[in-house]
């Protein structure tokens, strides 16, 4: 297995080019947690891995419960699925939080407002309530709890990590929160050291050939507990190392070159981009630098080319289309161009509506 054999094999353990299922639940559940950030692009990265689900698909979906986005796994938002939200925030959530712990310190949050902010939520959100954050915020302040900026945001954070509220269905653009315990009944779930055991199984099922460096930095687990994981899947697994790097992946994995070459729009927190930190540098072309971000934060997305990085692009949403602008880094040759035109047809697709193509 050499570095593109690895790219390959990614590509089609990350479903980008092997979608098998028409569910977006199946999808947010190979992965255990797909990173949500950006909420309007993290919907296409689910869709565009499952065969004929569009946005209204995936809105049915958040609307309904059957697909969460809250914080887990890193201090950060995370699609994941109903049915592994307990046993997931059971494993990384006492992670987050001592990742948090310097900011929890520095803007004066302690178990007390925590306690205390538990108890106001459960309260306000009891009987299928559904709140919106800027109403949570004037819940607490009616209860003597400072609620803006930071402070919201950890409290909050902190809620979602202790399995207290998760999503809501969303109130026009904005999304609500709901308790947990309501939106997700509680059932019988994994304990926390057969959670590590399933966390650990699912990384490198569907993001491999990764390295255990890799896994530890995408999970926030400590060494110890990344190796404890490991070494339970490990009869699961192939190995090999390249490069002084030892990778990770199913032992199912397949690595197909297409005929053609192969475009991918992808979100710039897709998990094709997030689940990789020591072997990252296998996005970029051999002898090629990493592309640098145009002036302004909206060019943050990737286009992949055969799964390596060669240009960034936005969407620009009008009433009756959807504008693509696309940069990329050197010029197509020959069929790599026609391959742009299949990518924008699938975005489309997602979208339900036209597409147009700049390019900027």
């Amino acid at each position: 297995m050499n570095n593109a054999e690895i790219v390959l094999r990614r590509l089609s353990s990350q479903r980008l080019w092997t979608p098998t299922s028409d569910s977006p639940e199946a999808v947010v559940h190979h992965f255990g947690a797909m990173q949500s950030q950006e909420f309007g692009y993290a919907k296409w990265s689910i869709a565009q891995r499952a065969v004929g689900v569009d946005v209204d698909r995936i809105n049915q979906a958040l609307a309904s419960g059957t697909i969460l986005r809250t914080h887990m796994v890193r201090p950060t938002w995370h699609f994941v699925a109903a049915t592994d939200i307990r046993w997931m925030l059971t494993v990384t959530g006492p992670r987050v939080n001592v990742l948090n712990s310097h900011m929890y310190n520095k803007v004066g949050l302690d178990d007390s407002v925590f306690s205390r902010s538990r108890k106001i939520f459960t309260k306000a959100l009891m009987g299928g309530k559904h709140l919106t954050r800027s109403e949570l915020a004037v819940v607490l302040q009616k209860n003597s709890i400072k609620a803006s900026g930071f402070h919201l945001a950890y409290i909050i954070m902190r809620a979602e990590l202790d399995g207290i509220v998760c999503s809501g269905p969303l109130r026009g653009k904005q999304q609500t929160y709901a308790l947990l315990d309501e939106r997700v009944p509680s059932v019988k779930t994994l304990d926390r050291e057969e959670g590590l055991i399933e966390l650990t199984r699912r990384y490198f099922t569907s993001r491999g050939p990764a390295t255990l460096k890799d896994y530890l930095v995408w999970s926030s687990l400590t060494a110890a507990e990344g190796r404890r994981g490991l070494e339970a899947v490990t009869p699961e697994l192939h190995h090999e190392s390249i490069d002084d790097r030892t990778y990770w992946l199913a032992r199912s994995s397949e690595s197909r070159k297409p005929a053609v070459p192969v475009i991918d729009l992808v979100q710039g927190y897709d998990e094709y981009i997030m689940s990789y930190s020591e072997s990252r540098d296998l996005l970029h072309l051999q002898g090629s630098s990493p592309p640098q971000l145009r002036s302004g934060s909206s060019f943050l997305h990737v286009v992949l080319l055969d799964g390596r990085v060669i240009g960034r692009w936005r969407r620009v949403l009008k009433s009756d289309h959807v504008v693509v602008e696309v940069c990329i880094d050197r010029s197509l040759k020959g069929s790599e161009t026609q391959a742009l035109g299949p990518a924008l047809e699938r975005y489309g697709h997602y979208m339900g509506l036209p597409v147009e193509l700049k390019a900027a």
